[in-house]
């Protein structure tokens, strides 16, 4: 893949995986637009933690994507646009399910119909594997059923219906890239690993509360996703407006994952159930694992990071974290 001298545009750039995928846009050479939700903090998010040799050479922007006319004015001028932004607490979707309508499916009409106006040479979206809900058939394909089983799964379903329509209706070149469970250094602690091994490594946490143990995930290492959105960028055989999955192709339950992080933290703290942490019964998403074949086939893609090792490099964020005393709570990034 060559990226050197594109001109690229990635919104949700202050959050999780938009940090690492534009730290590895940076590396490859592109030219990168960094779009961070605005906020009073004079914070760019995940963005402020680069080293400074990466930082300087993004051209950091801060707006919102629910508004219309700020992204006509972005857009131009990019070749390659990664749409990242959305809001994604799961929990949070319970409490202000309007906010994820305005940001998911407001937000994601508004960078399509730039692309469309503006001649956008490619758009990826980002979907996530949650609009399957609790699988009906394991490994999960592209054509399993689609559940809204949350507020949040079902704004981003509708979000992968404009992006298809956009594609049928006006020839939009998007493709729809649905991660599965993806963890790494920088992910907020609303997500199962972080909380682990935060609540694992901190003295000031007696116990390791979790929620529901007997889910399955699939886990997929931070970089490894950013390289499926980075493949999905200049694939040519990949259609547009069809969901194509990357995931790791393993699956997880997470009471086994908790026996992994326990090991490598070397922890000896109680694991208790914490009742705030599980989500509404018929909600929970009960198994996702994922089959990635077609994402394979037409990008040549596959994960390179096995999950201890992925889990180790975490740990490992984590402990350089906490000994330096930087760790804050993780607000909800709208990325």
């Amino acid at each position: 893949m060559n990226y050197l001298g594109a001109r690229i545009l990635v919104t949700g750039a202050d959050g999780f995986i938009g940090s690492h995928l534009t730290e590895a846009l940076v590396s490859a050479g592109a030219n990168v637009t960094a779009l961070a939700q605005y906020n009073s903090f004079d914070s760019h998010g995940w963005l402020d933690d680069l080293p400074d040799s990466t930082r300087k050479k993004v051209n950091l922007v801060r707006g919102d994507i629910r508004d219309a006319a700020f992204v006509g004015r972005l857009v131009p001028g990019h070749e390659i646009v990664f749409h990242l932004a959305a809001l994604i607490a799961i929990p949070y979707s319970y409490v202000a399910a309007q906010s994820y309508v305005e940001t998911n499916v407001l937000g994601t009409l508004n960078v399509l119909e730039a692309a469309r106006q503006y001649g956008t040479e490619r758009v990826i979206h980002t979907s996530t594997s949650e609009v399957y809900g609790t699988a009906i058939t394991m490994p999960i394909d592209e054509t399993h059923p689609l559940q809204g089983q949350s507020p949040y799964s079902a704004s981003k379903i509708a979000a992968d219906m404009m992006a298809g329509a956009f594609a049928k209706s006006f020839g939009v070149p998007v493709v729809v890239l649905r991660p599965f469970n993806t963890f790494g250094p920088r992910q907020s602690e609303r997500a199962i690993i972080a909380a682990i091994i935060r609540q694992a490594l901190d003295p000031s946490c007696p116990a390791i509360m979790i929620g529901d143990a007997t889910t399955v995930r699939d886990l997929t290492f931070v970089a490894d996703t950013a390289a499926a959105f980075m493949a999905a960028g200049l694939a040519e055989g990949i259609e547009y407006g069809q969901p194509y999955n990357a995931g790791s192709q393993r699956a997880i339950m997470i009471r086994d994952l908790i026996d992994v992080i326990v090991d490598l933290t070397s922890s000896d703290k109680p694991v208790l159930q914490d009742e705030k942490r599980l989500r509404p019964t018929n909600s929970e998403v009960r198994a996702l694992l994922a089959d990635c074949t077609r994402f394979v086939h037409a990008t040549g893609w596959s994960p390179q990071v096995t999950l201890r090792e992925g889990l180790e490099r975490t740990v490992d964020w984590w402990r350089h974290r906490l000994s330096g005393k930087q760790v804050r709570r993780q607000r909800d990034f709208i990325t």
